[in-house]
């Protein structure tokens, strides 16, 4: 648990990074995580270089690949709607969403404790982050406590999703309301449970709500030898990719959903979402840092996905 609490951290750091150079904005990052230092590109080789160049972009796609089901999803249901956020992080879409007057009805972060215990910490001691909580409070007095936050539009709860009925149980404790459409994301955390443990919390996800939707970001074709050598990295770092079986193509992606209770299921790599996005934009972030050789970074592109099933009774 603790080498996969601390990819918490690795993300955070690199998003940080990708948004001090300008690949998108987020002015809320700042408050949660230090600022990387600053690469000295002429002590990095080339490979080096390009694979870092890779996750930038990756990131890139990844957040804007997400944010548009998200605000499809938003739309949809003209916000009438909760989003549970699941292995959440330092994640700062609340506040990116409010500004953007695009809150949902609620919105859930769900994360170990010890990671939720540090964000309420800073949410706690910057204004800027406790402000939007509190604007967009009202009724009741605000819950707050070492592990969990509880306002009318956002709670923070400490939870292991690797045990649904424990999660089910904190959030309906903060309110979740099983009969609002619910959105649910995962951006790298299925692929750190077990097969049976991912299944669990889907199933439940499936058999709760009667209009939702999932959104999954993880590894895919991990079969080949580029995916090999990136288990063999993490696991030098003792993080063990446990439900990495589930990742071996599109398909098998696809299917789990299928599989646990989600009508309808699509799957496409991130070389495809970058294909997608903006091209102004591509262009615009490609000139941020000039690499000419692409042939790595679609290597990556092509063992990352997004995935998303819904399931809907009331044909939205």
């Amino acid at each position: 648990d603790e080498a996969v609490r601390g990819t918490c951290e690795d993300a955070s750091v690199c998003k940080r990074f990708a948004v001090s150079v300008g690949y998108w904005q987020d002015p809320y990052i700042q408050y949660f995580v230090r600022q990387a230092k600053e690469r000295k590109a002429p002590e990095i080789n080339r490979g080096k270089l390009e694979w870092e160049w890779g996750h930038l972009a990756g990131y890139y796609a990844r957040v804007h690949g997400v944010s548009y089901l998200i605000k499809a999803f938003l739309k949809k249901t003209e916000c009438n709607c909760q989003i549970v956020n699941l292995g959440a992080g330092m994640d700062t879409l609340f506040w990116r969403l409010k500004d953007e007057n695009l809150l949902p009805r609620k919105y859930f972060e769900v994360d170990f404790p010890m990671i939720v215990a540090r964000k309420i910490h800073n949410i706690k001691s910057k204004p800027p982050l406790s402000k939007p909580i509190m604007e967009s409070h009202s009724g009741d007095s605000l819950l707050i406590d070492s592990h969990s936050l509880d306002s009318s539009r956002y709670s923070i709860v400490g939870a292991d999703l690797r045990f649904s009925s424990d999660l089910e149980e904190k959030l309906k404790k903060h309110n979740l309301d099983v009969h609002l459409p619910t959105l649910l994301v995962a951006e790298c955390v299925l692929v750190y449970m077990n097969p049976q443990q991912s299944a669990n919390l889907l199933k439940w996800a499936a058999s709760t709500f009667p209009v939702a939707m999932v959104i999954n970001y993880e590894q895919v074709n991990m079969r080949d030898r580029f995916g090999q050598i990136m288990i063999e990295n993490l696991q030098r770092r003792q993080c063990n990719l446990a439900g990495v079986e589930l990742c071996s193509s599109l398909d098998s992606q696809r299917e789990r959903l299928l599989f646990n209770g989600w009508e309808n299921a699509r799957a496409i790599d991130m070389m495809k979402v970058y294909s997608f996005l903006p091209q102004a934009d591509v262009k615009r972030i490609e000139a941020l840092e000039f690499l000419d050789e692409k042939e790595l970074f679609e290597q990556l592109m092509q063992h990352y996905c997004i995935c998303w099933a819904s399931k809907d009774s009331s044909n939205l």
